[in-house]
């Protein structure tokens, strides 16, 4: 199978979106990432190729049924979480692929630990499973709201690593996506939503409950970013402001991790190609 434009600056590219160090800071990252990608209309290209070629290897992937991929976006409201799985995953097949959706816990999932209910939907293998909202939400709105004991949430973050230690050695390949979009652009895409009759759906006034606090989301997000960026599992920070900047950068990574991961399709067993003819 073909590999991506300029191969050798694959392991690189990934790499200039990752968090690495307590050192850290989001308020340093562009949302709009102008450095990454100059022209519109040729990424929108680019990200259709990658979209395909994705597609392909997840076909692989799911051949081999030995391992799985796991990709997590988080964000603030209107960050695109939707529009990245659209742009990125809805050329492959329903077949290989997975979505879940972390809303409030429900009275069931409330009665376990706050991991069951994230762990119940890990991708089998062969799988891509792709989560809108994750694990995340429990060191960030609960957090921020204080819905759990400051103590119980400080256990968390290295509950978290072991869980997604687990995962990695048990063959789950884990890509963490934080969408970074500026308050000035999320005030312009919740107003779209309130004016637009075919957006309005989509508008929750509990949505302003938590732009009220977006300092205190960022300092949440800057902690979970810093403390649960490792390498099994490391955090990338992309820039959100611009739809089809962030879409170019995530369908990059996705299929260079895809090429790397490199699943093959399985032999015959037990009989010869060469013998079958189909009459």
């Amino acid at each position: 199978m073909g590999k991506t434009d300029n191969d050798a600056d694959s392991q690189f590219f990934a790499a200039a979106f990752q968090v690495k160090g307590k050192s850290f800071s989001l308020a340093k990252v562009d949302p709009r990432g102008d450095k990454v990608f100059k022209d519109k209309d040729d990424t929108k290209k680019q990200v259709e190729k990658d979209a395909i070629a994705i597609d392909e290897w997840q076909n692989r992937l799911y051949a081999e049924g030995k391992r799985s991929l796991l990709v997590i976006l988080q964000g603030m409201d209107s960050s695109g979480k939707d529009g990245t799985v659209r742009a990125v995953f809805n050329t492959s097949g329903p077949i290989g692929v997975t979505v879940s959706s972390f809303k409030a816990p429900t009275p069931d999932e409330l009665a376990h630990d706050y991991l069951w209910r994230v762990h119940r939907v890990t991708p089998a293998r062969g799988m891509i499973g792709i989560f809108n909202r994750s694990h995340y939400e429990d060191v960030l709105v609960v957090k921020v709201r204080k819905f759990a004991d400051p103590a119980a949430i400080e256990r968390r973050y290295d509950e978290i690593n072991q869980f997604e230690k687990m995962l990695a050695q048990n063959g789950t390949r884990i890509l963490k996506f934080m969408l970074h979009i500026s308050k000035e652009e999320q005030a312009v895409r919740l107003q779209e939503r309130v004016d637009d009759p075919a957006k309005r759906w989509k508008f929750n006034p509990g949505d302003l409950d938590d732009r009220a606090l977006w300092d205190d989301y960022m300092k949440a997000y800057e902690e979970a970013l810093i403390r649960c960026s490792t390498p099994q599992a490391p955090w990338h920070v992309i820039p959100a402001d611009r739809n089809w900047v962030r879409n170019g950068i995530i369908a990059r990574i996705v299929r260079q991790t895809l090429e790397e991961m490199n699943p093959e399709l399985p032999q015959a067993k037990g009989w010869d190609p060469a013998t079958i003819k189909i009459t």
